[in-house]
């Protein structure tokens, strides 16, 4: 297949770009600088500009780009940067591929479960209505802006992704070096459900996604058996061989992240239903399969 990918430089794009083309597939990455090689399309989000010549012939998009949730404190600008990314890069790929004479047959466009907001010890799968607040509503006026795609009859899939667990990069590259030096601890009281997919489900679920010709809408990206904080704690701790006496209490991390902190304290208990109803199985089910794995 020919497939275009935005966010081809970040961790799930680097891993999904590497896994397509170990099996021979065509990779298009979309790039918002001059193309510079020749698997590379100009793209422009903030100018709704998409070079539509270089999309001919794509059977798939996945679009991964959006600023990073966590990079930067929740300050009025970064929350409105973090909206645009993902809006009007979904609004211009979306309208780009609506009008192509021969669109692409599935358009697997990025969300996250931050679209549940806090869901406490519920188990919570996609019938689920949107939560509250800040994470909530970005991730609805992310999906909105796909509209263009769905109209046009491209079957498109929004992917919410929870916490991957990978070596290096996203929460969890975060989490290893600390945990390395045996500085690892809860975050709170650690009670909070923490929904995760190693990195290997998640590259294995976006391509299950691109071809599984029944899947559309929403489907929750994370492993069966979401765990607490404080269960993840102690795996880490037992992975990587090292105490994990620290806590970080609740008002310093406020301190610390500002408004974001409430959705790291925050608790998500999200379970894959469609994914599993699909046929999908998971390589690393559980916590610790998918930290060894990392």
């Amino acid at each position: 297949m020919r497939i275009a990918i935005t966010g081809s430089t970040g961790l799930i794009g680097t891993a999904l770009v590497r896994s397509l083309r170990a099996d021979g597939h065509d990779v298009v990455r979309l790039v918002r600088r001059a193309p510079a090689a020749a698997d590379e399309v100009r793209w422009d989000p903030g100018r709704q500009e998409v070079d539509t010549a270089g999309l001919v012939g794509c059977e798939a998009v996945v679009h991964l780009a959006g600023a990073g949730v966590g990079d930067h404190r929740w300050t009025a600008a970064y929350k409105q940067e973090l909206r645009d990314s993902r809006v009007l890069g979904t609004r211009a790929l979306a309208s780009a591929l609506a009008s192509l004479d021969a669109p692409p047959g599935v358009f697997v466009s990025g969300s996250a479960i931050g679209y549940y907001g806090d869901t406490g010890d519920r188990r919570t799968d996609e019938s689920a209505p949107a939560g509250h607040g800040f994470l909530p509503e970005l991730c609805v006026a992310w999906e909105d802006a796909a509209k263009p795609a769905e109209d046009a009859g491209i079957r498109t899939v929004f992917p919410r992704t929870g916490l991957v667990v990978a070596r290096s990069g996203g929460a969890w590259g975060r989490l290893f070096p600390l945990f390395r030096l045996g500085l690892g601890g809860r975050l709170g009281d650690g009670s909070q459900y923490w929904s995760f997919i190693s990195l290997t489900d998640h590259i294995r679920a976006l391509r299950h996604l691109i071809d599984t010709g029944g899947l559309s809408g929403p489907v929750n990206l994370t492993a069966p058996e979401p765990v607490t904080n404080r269960e993840v704690t102690a795996v880490m701790g037992h992975v990587l061989h090292r105490p994990t006496l620290f806590t970080v209490p609740a008002p310093v991390l406020r301190a610390a992240l500002g408004e974001f902190a409430g959705d790291v304290l925050g608790s998500q208990r999200i379970v894959p239903r469609r994914l599993l109803d699909s046929g999908f199985a998971f390589a690393h089910p559980r916590i610790i399969e998918a930290v060894r794995a990392a």
